[in-house]
């Protein structure tokens, strides 16, 4: 998902169910019945997947009059609006959750779009691919190019992505901004959990993608468990 076109080459693997297999993960961070909102909602599979099994009270932000009508098609509630722009519109705590999936990469403003995010949202889920993936280094370091990977798929003058974070420079903003990490995960090419020892550093380095779930305060246990 992204802040502006949603083109992409490659498309994540899909259950059966329909929802990818990295949104399923950002899925079981969720709690049913929970308020969400889903900035950059494309063509609303995500937020489809948690009103069906989740009973969640669903809305959604997308910048695309087609990914907009995708949504209203299937009984969706979701506006037509830009992250940079619209999001200082929603009050504060208005969600529980708030999902930024593959989009922060490609707004102009990323640290204010992250503020509000926190702000907005009991907890943010933050998902972006990672820049620090060693496919991308060894790209850089062999071929001396911008990096063609299944996760970044577009050559640079056609990538809507704007600013490339690593997994570390995220971990990083986040305390400077005295962001809480309730949450933290290294996602492979097929959008799975990847196993990469437990170590931060290794995450950095194979992770194609990195998923969070933040908040400005951490929750406590019992909260904690119903997160996910």
């Amino acid at each position: 998902m992204t802040n502006s076109d949603k083109g992409s080459s490659y498309v994540k693997p899909v259950m059966s169910d329909g929802i990818r297999v990295d949104l399923r993960l950002i899925a079981t961070l969720i709690e049913p019945g929970a308020r969400v909102l889903d900035v950059g909602c494309g063509d609303g599979s995500l937020l489809r997947y948690l009103v069906e099994e989740k009973d969640v009270d669903g809305r959604g932000l997308e910048i695309s009059q087609a990914g907009v009508r995708a949504c209203l098609r299937q009984g969706l509630s979701v506006v037509q609006g830009d992250a940079d722009a619209d999001l200082k519109n929603y009050p504060s705590g208005a969600f529980d959750y708030v999902v930024l999936s593959e989009t922060l990469q490609t707004t102009h403003n990323p640290l204010v779009v992250l503020r509000e995010l926190v702000r907005i949202g009991r907890f943010a889920i933050v998902s972006f691919p990672n820049f620090g993936y060693w496919h991308c280094r060894w790209q850089l370091l062999v071929g001396g190019r911008m990096p063609i990977t299944k996760s970044l798929p577009l050559p640079w003058h056609a990538t809507p992505n704007i600013h490339f974070s690593t997994i570390a420079d995220f971990i990083e903003t986040c305390r400077q901004e005295d962001i809480k990490v309730a949450r933290s995960y290294a996602v492979n090419q097929r959008g799975t959990l990847g196993r990469f020892f437990g170590a931060r550093v290794f995450a950095n380095l194979f992770g194609a993608q990195g998923v969070f779930l933040l908040a400005t305060e951490l929750p406590r246990q019992d909260d904690e468990s119903r997160a996910g």
